[in-house]
């Protein structure tokens, strides 16, 4: 029994180890087809800044689509980050022009490779969870961000709006 205690202490001391040297991966892998864990040193820009020259302050305070600019000068369009159906715009946006080390997800597609961010920080600086967003829409809204999607007043209207599919009149297949 003292060798299986041994045996279990000592992985968790070596995982504890790689993962305060940085040498493992923490994304969590989502099963997306064309999805690879990666983890690498990046500026942060403004998509459309980098595309059509448009560049206002600070990325565009962040209304505008953030992306990263790789050394090799492949730019990565952010999707997502940690919190569900919500970009990366909230935890990357303080990095505008800066350097970030980013942990997640690289998903290469026959079209467009894109990037969601699991976990970031400033280069040798505190890993911390990319889920700015939902920390952002609860002291906006007062309420928890667990499913924000259902409760957000913009998210409602557009509904409301559009229907659940973004087609007026287009409505889901009643069971």
């Amino acid at each position: 029994m003292k060798t299986l205690q041994s045996v279990t202490l000592s992985l968790a001391f070596s995982s504890a180890l790689l993962l305060i040297s940085g040498a493992a991966n923490a994304a969590n892998e989502w099963g997306i087809e064309g999805e690879e864990k990666a983890r690498f040193q990046a500026k942060v820009v403004d998509i459309a800044c980098e595309l059509t020259g448009n560049c206002p302050d600070n990325c565009g305070d962040g209304k505008r689509q953030l992306g990263l600019l790789r050394d090799d000068g492949t730019l990565l369009l952010v999707m997502k980050n940690f919190d569900t159906f919500a970009g990366g715009v909230n935890d990357l946006i303080g990095f505008c022009g800066k350097q970030v080390e980013v942990d997640g997800l690289l998903i290469t597609t026959l079209h467009m490779p894109v990037f969601a961010v699991q976990f970031k920080r400033a280069p040798e600086g505190k890993w911390s969870r990319a889920n700015q967003f939902s920390k952002d829409w609860s002291a906006a809204n007062g309420q928890k961000a667990a499913q924000w999607f259902r409760n957000d007043p913009t998210v409602i209207e557009t509904i409301k709006a559009k229907g659940v599919f973004g087609v007026p009149g287009l409505e889901p297949e009643a069971e």
